[in-house]
């Protein structure tokens, strides 16, 4: 994943979904052979040169300031999100690179352990930067993954991938009533890590694995949403206590790595459900034991 060629991508992406209707822009019955606005136009609305855009769309400049990048986003009508991933790529394409970076391997420090402590109560899972889950309190592992075993975040070579999970295992897939805004969110959050981490390998193997085994990845990655993870409500449809609807909420911590709570409201059918699952722990009768999804480490030589 190269920082330059995908803040080209990127812009184009983007480009192509504004039409000139949208911003006013007379076109006087002319025939357009793309979607969009052309780089020309694009260049106009942000106030620099039709042959710099073009050089920065291809990846032939590597000096894009924060003025041009803030003056594009305006053009585009992009979010804040999608603001700061246009200068995450914007800052990757001007680093030189030397090939992808082996990662150190993430552990989970003590004050998140003790935080996940504090949650006994509430389904919690600690996820890294890219997606694996670190760990879980008891609630957590029913909530989300009972059919895993319970101490895979603890072995890091096989660790469960959140993301690998979402598109890959069936039993994830049943587990959200809405399954694809899941997804979706999923893949919005990736976009806007590989914007600040461009160089990581591991990274660059789980989106590469996801996009060669899912259709459906392969086609929300190409849409170039960007969102980082924040708080939505799913109804989740549990094989224990069946129907439950949870607000999940990522809390950020210093460590770039994210834990992610699954609340309810107080005294609504949801919150007494969990409690029911808290009270049942996992499954009485044994279960056949299921292979945990996670992305091949070896694609890219990253750390175990």
């Amino acid at each position: 994943m190269d920082g330059q060629s995908q803040l080209g991508v990127f812009l184009q992406a983007r480009r192509s979904r504004v039409r000139p209707d949208d911003i006013g822009l007379k076109t006087y019955g002319d025939r357009r052979r793309v979607p969009g606005l052309r780089r020309e136009e694009l260049a106009l609305l942000a106030g620099v040169s039709a042959s710099y855009y073009t050089r920065l769309e291809q990846g032939q400049s590597h000096n894009a300031s924060p003025a041009v990048l803030d003056a594009l986003a305006r053009a585009l009508g992009l979010d804040e999100s999608e603001r700061r991933h246009l200068h995450d790529l914007g800052a990757g394409a001007a680093r030189a690179r030397k090939g992808l970076r082996r990662p150190p391997p993430e552990h989970v420090g003590d004050a998140t352990r003790h935080l996940l402590d504090a949650l006994a109560g509430v389904p919690a899972v600690v996820l890294g930067r890219r997606t694996d889950i670190l760990a879980w309190n008891a609630l957590g592992h029913a909530l989300f993954a009972s059919h895993l075993p319970a101490d895979g975040p603890d072995r890091a070579p096989t660790r469960p991938n959140m993301a690998a999970l979402v598109f890959l295992d069936p039993d994830m897939r049943a587990l959200y009533a809405d399954w694809e805004t899941k997804a979706r969110s999923v893949v919005a959050n990736l976009r806007e890590v590989v914007g600040r981490h461009p160089d990581d390998a591991r990274l660059a193997s789980l989106i590469g694995e996801l996009t060669m085994k899912s259709p459906e990845f392969s086609a929300m990655w190409a849409a170039h949403q960007v969102r980082a993870c924040d708080a939505a409500p799913h109804t989740m449809h549990h094989p224990l206590i069946g129907a439950v609807t949870v607000t999940q909420q990522a809390l950020r911590t210093g460590d770039d790595q994210s834990v992610v709570v699954a609340h309810t409201a107080p005294g609504s059918p949801s919150r007494a459900a969990l409690a029911l699952l808290a009270d049942r722990g996992a499954p009485a009768a044994p279960v056949a034991p299921v292979a945990p999804v996670a992305f091949e480490r070896s694609c890219a030589g990253g750390a175990r």
